[in-house]
């Protein structure tokens, strides 16, 4: 089996990893050999390898089609006056591939097991065969330039498929866009120089490799994804967490709803950017025990202050790390269920860096967060529309709520009718 090469990243010292921007995404995913039920309260994978075969109106070239609205999905309610806000947590997935190790599959049916959604950042070359790579132009690169490995046919398959349930799943196909070019190249050529411009080529290139990956692959084996991505996607994270002042104007034309790449964020509830067209959803700054310093609640963060940025650290440590990383999304979430109850956003990658102790540590946070009450784990489209059905005073007053801060008179009372009796009630269930 061979392994996923990596990028190098550039060091920083414990504090500056912490709340900076650094991130990293695998060289490459599939399922063969590489070179170089409703959501929140009811959602899952079938379980079944490939999925379940669903029939619509093909799109284009066929490698897509319209199979209706998209199944499993909550409905959005309005807060009653006085009513406790759900603890929302998202969690989502850089460059959402197969992997070989089969940790897509392996989340999939995790969020099944405890009635999850998530949202996938696909990257969009991972439709494309490394044969075909001279079809991408990223921008102020040369053609077919990639920081992330492109994958095999077997790996492409194996991600079609995938990707097919997860949305069928009721999960969210969002977008890691393609190359992965970050600052830390030894060039420092990364998308934080590129212009809104070249964010429009990446986006409507991996856009098109997506909805083109038949013409691309020539395969006939493989079923018509069960959306319309060009609707479907309103919403992804920039590598590295970089570049986002230009890529918002671009998200905002395309009508984007959401971006998830703003580094460092609090967890405080989340506020619209580009003059009010985009949710701004950051990662945000999380208890780490056992330091004084926060850090940024992505498992590649957590990894750089445990190992220094090594991913096959002491294995004699490894014990201690993924408790570590556990603890401190918990403390993360037990601050804001407790407190505001801001939105959770953690950040993950389909690795097994450090023994794959990242990912165990997402699947024990899974089990604890999951039956609670008030939990809803969804996908950013899904709090999206959450969001959006709030009155705007309900938004306005969570907002003026700081980091862990509880309302001093309890919820009925703060989200109450002034100067009338508040409505009592338990959280908004979806439908």
């Amino acid at each position: 089996m061979s392994r996923i090469s990596r990028r190098t990243l550039l060091g920083a010292t414990a504090g500056a990893a912490a709340l900076g921007a650094v991130t990293a995404c695998s060289g490459g995913a599939g399922g063969g050999s590489q070179d170089g039920a409703t959501p929140g309260s009811g959602a899952g994978g079938s379980g079944t390898p490939g999925g379940p075969t669903v029939k619509g109106t093909p799109l284009g070239d066929g490698s897509t089609s319209d199979t209706g609205a998209q199944p499993n999905q909550p409905k959005p309610e309005k807060l009653k006056p006085g009513e406790r806000p759900p603890q929302f947590v998202v969690f989502s997935w850089d460059g959402a591939g197969g992997t070989e190790d089969g940790q897509f599959d392996r989340f999939l049916k995790v969020a099944q097991e405890h009635k999850a959604a998530m949202t996938f950042f696909l990257s969009g070359i991972y439709t494309l065969p490394k044969e075909k790579a001279s079809l991408y132009h990223p921008p102020k690169h040369s053609v077919g330039a990639s920081d992330i490995t492109y994958l095999s046919e077997a790996g492409v398959k194996s991600t079609l498929k995938l990707i097919g349930r997860a949305w069928l799943a009721g999960h969210e196909i969002g977008t890691h866009f393609n190359g992965h070019f970050c600052s830390t190249r030894p060039d420092g050529n990364g998308v934080n120089k590129w212009t809104s411009e070249d964010w429009a080529s990446e986006i409507e290139q991996a856009v098109g490799f997506v909805t083109q990956w038949r013409t691309n692959t020539g395969f006939t084996d493989v079923d018509p994804l069960p959306f319309d991505y060009r609707k479907e996607l309103i919403g992804g994270r920039t590598p590295c967490l970089e570049g986002q002042k230009a890529l918002l104007p671009t998200a905002a034309k395309l009508g984007w709803k959401y971006d998830a790449s703003s580094p460092g964020g609090q967890q405080i509830w989340p506020q619209k950017v580009q003059d009010g067209k985009v949710w701004d959803f950051p990662l945000q700054s999380i208890p780490f025990p056992g330091h004084t310093f926060q850090v940024l609640s992505m498992d590649y963060n957590i990894l750089f202050n445990q190992s220094a940025g090594s991913t096959k650290g002491d294995p004699g440590k490894y014990d201690a790390w993924r408790t570590q990383a556990r603890d401190s999304y918990l403390a993360g979430f037990n601050r804001a269920y407790d407190g505001n109850r801001a939105p959770l956003f953690i950040g993950n990658h389909f690795e097994q860096w450090n023994g794959g102790i990242y990912m165990d540590a997402v699947e024990e946070t899974i089990k604890a967060v999951a039956g609670k009450p008030d939990v809803r784990l969804v996908s950013f489209r899904q709090l999206v529309e959450w969001l959006e059905v709030q009155d705007q005073s309900t938004l306005r007053k969570l907002r003026t709520l700081g980091v862990g801060q509880a309302p001093a008179g309890g919820w009925e009372q703060f989200l109450g009718v002034p100067g009338g009796a508040a409505a009592s009630g338990s959280a908004t269930t979806p439908g």
